[in-house]
């Protein structure tokens, strides 16, 4: 077997392996920020949820109001 070609068979070798590992590093990061970012997109959904409800609890119903003003003038 050739020598040289056997050297220039590791070193690939090795350059595919350092390839994959940084490749394994960089998936696995991207599925962490995924998930996260899968968090953060629920606990937005429920907080404008919850805000949404506070505005509707807090605005008066123009019926009530009327009948307010009603019962206030007589």
């Amino acid at each position: 077997m050739d020598p040289e070609l056997l050297v220039r068979i590791t070193a690939r070798r090795a350059e595919l392996d350092e390839l994959e590992e940084r490749l394994t590093k960089q998936l696995t990061e991207g599925r962490a920020e995924r998930d996260e970012l899968a968090v953060a997109e629920r606990v937005l959904e429920r907080v404008s949820e919850q805000i949404a409800d506070e505005r509707v609890s807090a605005t008066p119903v123009p019926a009530q109001m009327g009948a307010r003003a009603g019962g206030r003038s007589c």
